[in-house]
This record gives C-alpha cells, structure tokens and sequence, in this order.
C-alpha cells in the first residue's frame, strides 16, 4: 500500500489543472468520501483561522475527536497540514481573495 500511496502522490502532484483534478477527485472517491474529504479540509482551514474545536464541533457537526485529532497533525513539527494551509493562504493573498 506504500508503493500506491507513493505513486498517487506523485501523480496528484503533476495534475496542474484544478477543473482536471475535481474530476479526477470526483470519479477516483465516493460522494461519501468526498463529502468526509471535503468536511475534513473545512475544519482544517476552521482550526487554522483560530476558531475553537467546540465552535467548530457545533458549526460542521463532527465530533471533538476528529477535531482534535486535526489540530495535533497540525500542531506537528514540519506538518504538511500546516503548510498546505499556508500555501493556500499565501495564493488566496497573492490573488486579493
């Protein structure tokens, strides 16, 4: 499972596309996958704004554990989490978003 996990990730890294990559997203997982995809990256970006996990529990409807959970990975030394965050950050900034 390494060796696939590997081979995905250097083929999602190539996708330049965004409209490529949500169909690629959309036909590679299930609505239930990628709503819980979906809601997982919403709480991230909640967790990162400095929202509370019990404002963000109330607001998505997830328990504390996957929020806790989130905020750990984040809090991480080197987190990938983290620094995707700021990449999108850093884009939406670049962009006047």
């Amino acid at each position: 499972m390494d060796k696939a996990v590997s081979e995905l990730a250097q083929m999602l890294a190539q996708i330049q596309d965004r409209n490529f990559m949500e169909g690629f997203l959309r036909e590679m997982l299930t609505p239930s996958e990628l709503r819980a995809l979906s809601l997982r990256w919403e709480l991230l970006k909640l967790l990162d704004a400095g929202v509370s996990q019990r404002e963000i529990a109330r607001e998505l409807g997830v328990s504390l554990c996957k929020i806790t959970r989130g905020s750990r990975e984040m809090k991480k030394r080197g987190s990938f989490l983290k620094r995707a965050l700021q990449r999108v950050s850093a884009a939406a900034d670049q962009k006047g978003v």
